[in-house]
């Protein structure tokens, strides 16, 4: 693929708001959101409204989207299971996809309803809110998409492709050749400090504050790295990579 000509969001939200922007900014391209009835009706007749500003990308069903040369998965987690249908339609011969979803394992699952190959593994930092006036993000602040291939060549023609996609668009963004390790690094942030921020109402200096705070970050980051360890000789057991992968591993 020489250039990426069109790209589809699955997932309007507070994540999907990002590259929405970004791309809309991007000349020379067909960009669209998945949706059917009502939820396809209403982004027809509102649009999205994103900073204060509304985008009307096309909104298209899944038939419609298919063979998109970038399908970006930008789904809450609890959606996926219901989402593999549509994204399975949408995916063409060459369509690259991405998911930008919390959690470690919505690549794998992806990958094996339409094939791995097709998956580019990423992951979003960016702290969009949704409220009544739609999502708002600070596009200078936002850390932005980081992504790469799973294993060498690093610099695959994909790779290049959506790094031209992504250009002059206003999304931040970065390549890395440890995206599996930066996934997990994600996760352990997610689950060992905004969740229980999240279920308690804390603030982010909670754990400087308080010694229970800490001993439950603590405890959970321990049940986390146990099951990285786990899953780490599943995927990095491997000659080649075997102690830059260990020394990833350990930095999770």
């Amino acid at each position: 693929m020489a250039e990426i000509k069109s790209a589809a969001v699955l997932g309007a939200g507070a994540v999907g708001s990002y590259v929405i922007w970004g791309l809309s900014q991007k000349e020379n391209i067909r960009l669209g959101v998945i949706a059917d009835g009502e939820r396809a009706e209403r982004l027809k007749i509102n649009g999205c409204r994103i900073n204060q500003k509304i985008y009307r990308p096309e909104v298209w069903n899944a038939q419609e989207a298919h063979g998109v040369d970038l399908l970006i998965v930008s789904l809450k987690y609890t959606a996926l299971s219901g989402a593999l249908e549509t994204i399975q339609e949408a995916v063409g011969r060459d369509t690259i996809v991405m998911s930008l979803m919390n959690g470690v394992d919505s690549e794998e699952r992806i990958g094996e309803k339409i094939g791995a190959s097709h998956v580019l593994p990423a992951l979003i930092k960016v702290a969009s809110r949704r409220t009544a006036d739609g999502c708002q993000f600070d596009p200078e602040t936002t850390i932005g998409i980081v992504f790469g291939e799973p294993a060498e060549p690093f610099e695959s023609e994909r790779v290049q492709v959506v790094k031209d996609l992504f250009a002059d668009t206003g999304i931040h963004f970065r390549v890395t050749e440890h995206i599996q390790e930066e996934i997990w690094s994600k996760f352990r942030l997610n689950v060992c400090n905004n969740l229980p921020q999240a279920i308690l109402g804390a603030g982010v200096g909670c754990y400087q504050d308080s010694i229970h705070m800490q001993a439950i970050r603590d405890g959970l980051r321990a049940e986390l790295e146990a099951i990285a360890a786990a899953k780490w000789k599943q995927l990095y057991n491997c000659p080649d990579r075997g102690k830059e992968c260990e020394k990833q591993r350990k930095s999770i």
